[in-house]
């Protein structure tokens, strides 16, 4: 599974298959959004294609939450284009971007949004940092959170809350990450 689509114009992938031409073509791609953290990317030749570089390491104390806003308002203008986000292996950094999109500019919850982006992409992880983040940018624009972290078996991975269930920031942060 290289390419994922999200949305209709919305994909996700990692590097590899960012670099290649039909991947671009076939999907009409015209904006790519790179998390990858590597500046001297070269992109196949196509007219009007445009990239945004999102200067950020996939590290859980990175400052992604800052791109949240630039990259959704990006993405939600272009779509009559195809917008493909990627990072490395389109594991971490992209999948939390496009979360934030769908958080943005759909009115989804970040439960809701990490369910879309898992389904189309079922070997996602954003980092523990990436999902702190992301809580904070639900907090904003809905004033209450949909997930928080808890730890299991394989470390502290984000926990779905039941609907009824509203956390204040303190509870969101329950397990020390």
């Amino acid at each position: 599974m290289a390419v994922s689509r999200v949305r209709p114009g919305l994909y996700l992938c990692g590097l590899d298959s960012a670099l290649n031409l039909s991947v671009l073509s076939s999907r009409n791609i015209t904006l790519i959004i790179n998390a990858s953290g590597l500046e001297d990317v070269s992109y196949p030749q196509l007219d009007g294609l445009r990239v945004l570089h999102v200067p950020i390491q996939d590290r859980p104390h990175a400052p992604l939450r800052l791109h949240f806003d630039p990259v959704a308002e990006r993405i939600n203008l272009n779509r009559t284009s195809g917008t493909l986000v990627h990072c490395t292996a389109g594991r971490s950094r992209s999948p939390a971007l496009i979360m934030a999109y769908l958080m943005r500019f759909e009115d989804l919850s970040l439960r809701q949004a990490h369910e879309v982006v898992l389904d189309q992409r079922p070997f996602i992880r954003p980092n523990a940092g990436f999902w702190r983040q992301l809580m904070d940018y639900e907090r904003t624009l809905f004033g209450r959170n949909s997930v928080r972290m808890a730890r299991t078996s394989e470390g502290v991975l984000p926990e779905a809350l039941r609907d009824s269930e509203d956390t204040d920031p303190e509870l969101a942060y329950c397990i020390n990450v």
